[in-house]
């Protein structure tokens, strides 16, 4: 996101990382009973995010939100890098299957419409790289679902594999242009309108930033900031997008038809 730096969660230990994901643990120590889960712990960091952004998880931050001392957390994950990949795992569980029964283009399209809203449930998914992010099961069942809704329309495994890719990266743009859009409104304290109303009348007032310089870009300016009430809508750019990338699959697949 814009002013935010990148969170690298791929440099913590990736064998640790799987185990604590798919529950794979070594035997447990003797001793009294851990006051705390890994689950606990997660749910704990993704609450901190969700409330601010991905610098509020910190080791220091999770324990004191959970009334423990930091040096105790290291008992359930190695280090932050690891808790980031439990926490985007946390967040995939959240995404449902497409319901039974629907044609591959109706089910890209609620794929993409799910991550939308997890993308604005916690924003600070956009702000964690994933390439190297360990895959954990709800990752994996997230990647079968999107696999699943182009099974058998007549692409090959690699095209499928980009054609998830595609749509995805639609989503993550638009939905980052979404949130950094709505973020600015909060800290300027002005909708896009009121921002529009004051920098009207200046742009009006200099004869080089008139129509009859930049005809195009007065005309269709005008009419995307009267049809949005906006200098841009992510929402549209989103949904309209969507359905030419869904065009595009679609002349593929028929074309393979043929």
């Amino acid at each position: 996101m814009a002013g935010v730096r990148t969170q690298d969660n791929g440099d913590g230990d990736p064998r640790r990382a799987i185990e604590l994901l798919w529950g794979v643990s070594a035997p447990p120590r003797r001793g009294p009973k851990p006051k705390l889960t890994t689950a606990d712990v997660v749910r704990a960091a993704v609450a901190l995010a969700d409330a601010d952004d991905i610098e509020a998880v910190t080791m220091r931050r999770v324990a004191d939100h959970l009334g423990v001392s930091p040096m105790s957390l290291y008992t359930y994950v190695p280090g932050r890098a690891e808790l980031l990949d439990l926490m985007i795992d946390h967040a995939h569980g959240e995404l449902p299957a497409p319901e039974p029964g629907l044609g591959w283009r109706a089910a890209l399209t609620a794929i993409a419409e799910n991550q939308w809203a997890l993308f604005h449930r916690h924003p600070w998914l956009l702000q964690v790289t994933t390439s190297r992010s360990a895959l954990g099961p709800h990752t994996f069942t997230k990647y079968e679902h999107e696999l699943r809704a182009v099974e058998g329309i007549g692409l090959d495994d690699v095209e499928m594999d980009a054609v998830i890719a595609l749509v995805t990266g639609l989503v993550r743009t638009t939905a980052r242009s979404s949130l950094d859009n709505a973020r600015l409104v909060r800290a300027s304290g002005m909708t896009d309108a009121q921002w529009w109303e004051r920098a009207a009348p200046v742009l009006a007032g200099i004869p080089a930033a008139d129509a009859a310089h930049y005809p195009l870009s007065s005309r269709v300016g005008q009419a995307a900031g009267e049809a949005h009430n906006a200098a841009e809508n992510p929402g549209h750019a989103f949904r309209f997008g969507l359905a030419r990338v869904l065009d595009g699959i679609e002349a593929l697949v028929s074309q393979r038809q043929q």
